[in-house]
C-alpha cells in the first residue's frame, strides 16, 4: 500500500488549508447570519450570498472539482486516495467548504455517474453546468414505505411507453431537492420487476420541473433545517425521454454501487475532519475552563478523552486511506469489505469524539454557539446515510465467513 501523495496533491492541500483559514472559517458566522435572515424572510433554503462569494474565490485559486478520478480533464483526475486528503480538510467546515470548492454531496456522486456513464448529450445538458457550479442536483433512491438499504425493495416504477419512460412512486431523503438551484434528479426505480434481483433497477434523469414531479416537504435532521434540504418527492405519471436513461436498463444496482463506493470515502474523510475539529475545540476549551480549582485539561478523564481521540482518528484515517487505495487499484467491488468497514468505524469514532467535546463544553456544547451540536446531528445521521451500520456489519461478516464455506 502506498499512501504517498503527488506533488500536485500536496500543493492542493496547502492551498486548500490556507483558503480554509483565510476565507472559510471567517465566513461561518456570516453564513449563519445570512441563513437566519433568509429564514426570517420565509426562504429557509435560500442560498446565502457568502456561499457564491466563496465559490468565486475558490475557483480563482484553482480549488474546484477536486475529484473525478476517471476524468481525462487535467483540472480533475485526482485519485480517490489523493482526493481523500482534501476531503478531510473540508470536513472542518462541512456546511461551507465542500460547496465552496464544488465538491458537495450529492453533486459529486451524480457528477461521477454522469462522467462515467452519461451520454455525450447528457454530459452537455447536465454534467457541464454541474461542474461549472451553475446548478445543483438530487439523488432519489430512498423510499418511505420500504427498507431502501436493500435496493431490491424499491417500489418506484419506471415503465417504457414508446420513446418515453413513465415514472410513478415516492422518494424521500432526496438531498438537495429543496435548493432553488436544484435542476436535475437521478431517480432509481424498477424497469423490470421480473428480472434477476440485481437487474430489476435502472436510473433515469428527471428534470425537477417535469410535470408530475412534486416536492412534497422538507425533512429536518434532529430538528435542523439544512440549507439544501432533504425532500420527500412524489412522481405521478412523470414522462421523460428514453434518452434520459443512465447506462442501460437493469444496471441501476451496479451504478448505485459505483456511485456509493467513492462517495463513502468522501463522507468518511470529511467525518475525520469533523472529528479533528471537535478534538481541537475540546482541547482549547479544556485549557481555559476551570472546575474544582483547576483547569479541565488537568483532569484525568479529559486527558483520556484527548488521548483516545487521537488514537481513534489515526486508526480511522489509515483504514479509510486503505479503502481509497484499494478503490484506486482494484476497484470498488474489490474494496467492498474495506468500504463497509470504514462506513461503520468512522462515523462511530467521530460521534464519540464530538460527544466528548460537547461534554467538555457543558451547556454551550448543545447550543448554537459552537458547531458541535450541528456536527453531532450530521455525524449521527451518517450512520444511516448510504446504508445503516447493521447492513455493512452484515456484509463484512458474510465476506469473512465465505472462505470457510468453500
Amino acid at each position: 500500500m502506498d499512501f504517498n501523495l503527488s506533488a500536485k496533491t500536496y500543493e492542493y492541500a496547502a492551498k486548500l488549508q490556507a483558503f480554509m483559514d483565510s476565507e472559510v472559517f471567517p465566513a461561518e458566522s456570516i453564513y449563519e447570519h445570512q441563513r437566519a435572515q433568509l429564514a426570517a424572510a420565509g426562504k429557509p433554503h435560500g442560498v446565502p450570498a457568502v456561499v457564491e462569494e466563496l465559490k468565486v474565490k475558490a475557483r480563482a485559486l484553482g480549488l474546484w472539482n477536486l475529484f473525478l478520478p476517471h476524468s481525462t480533464d487535467p483540472h480533475h483526475g485526482l485519485s480517490v486516495t489523493e482526493y481523500a486528503t482534501l476531503a478531510e480538510i473540508t470536513g472542518w467546515s462541512p456546511e461551507l467548504a465542500p460547496e465552496a470548492i464544488n465538491c458537495a454531496a450529492p453533486d459529486t456522486g451524480n457528477m461521477e455517474l454522469l462522467d462515467m456513464f452519461g451520454t455525450p448529450e447528457q454530459k452537455k445538458m447536465w454534467l457541464e453546468p454541474l461542474l461549472d457550479g451553475r446548478i445543483r442536483s438530487g439523488f432519489a433512491m430512498t423510499e418511505p414505505d420500504v427498507a431502501s438499504s436493500d435496493a431490491r425493495n424499491i417500489q418506484t416504477s419506471i415503465v417504457r411507453d414508446g420513446d418515453h419512460y413513465v415514472i410513478n412512486g415516492v422518494k424521500w431523503w432526496t438531498t438537495g431537492a429543496m435548493d432553488q438551484r436544484c435542476a436535475i434528479l437521478i431517480v432509481m426505480g424498477k424497469t423490470n420487476p421480473d428480472a434477476a434481483d440485481h437487474q430489476q433497477q435502472s436510473m433515469v434523469l428527471v428534470p425537477i420541473d417535469t410535470p408530475g414531479v412534486t416536492v412534497e416537504r422538507n425533512l429536518t435532521v434532529f430538528g435542523y433545517v439544512d440549507q439544501h434540504g432533504h425532500a420527500e418527492v412524489s412522481f405521478k405519471n412523470v414522462r421523460v425521454p428514453v434518452t434520459n436513461l443512465v447506462g442501460a436498463e437493469g444496471e441501476g444496482f451496479a451504478l448505485a454501487q459505483a456511485r456509493l463506493g467513492p462517495g463513502r470515502i468522501h463522507h468518511c474523510m470529511r467525518a475525520i475532519g469533523m472529528a479533528e475539529r471537535a478534538l481541537s475545540l475540546m482541547i482549547k476549551r479544556s485549557m481555559v475552563r476551570e472546575t474544582f480549582g483547576t483547569t479541565l485539561v488537568k483532569q484525568g478523564v479529559i486527558q483520556e478523552w484527548i488521548a483516545t481521540a487521537r488514537i481513534d482518528i489515526e486508526q480511522a484515517r489509515l483504514l479509510v486511506l486503505k479503502a481509497a487505495w484499494m478503490i484506486d487499484t482494484v476497484g470498488a467491488k474489490g474494496a467492498r469489505k474495506e468500504i463497509a468497514a470504514i462506513k461503520v468505524a468512522v462515523p462511530q469514532m467521530a460521534e464519540r469524539i464530538i460527544d466528548h467535546a460537547i461534554q467538555s463544553y457543558g451547556g454551550a456544547g448543545v447550543s448554537q454557539d459552537t458547531p458541535l451540536a450541528a456536527m453531532y446531528a450530521g455525524i449521527r445521521t451518517l450512520r444511516i446515510v448510504d446504508g445503516p451500520d447493521e447492513v455493512h456489519i452484515r456484509d463484512i461478516a458474510r465476506l469473512e465467513i465465505k472462505p470457510y464455506l468453500a
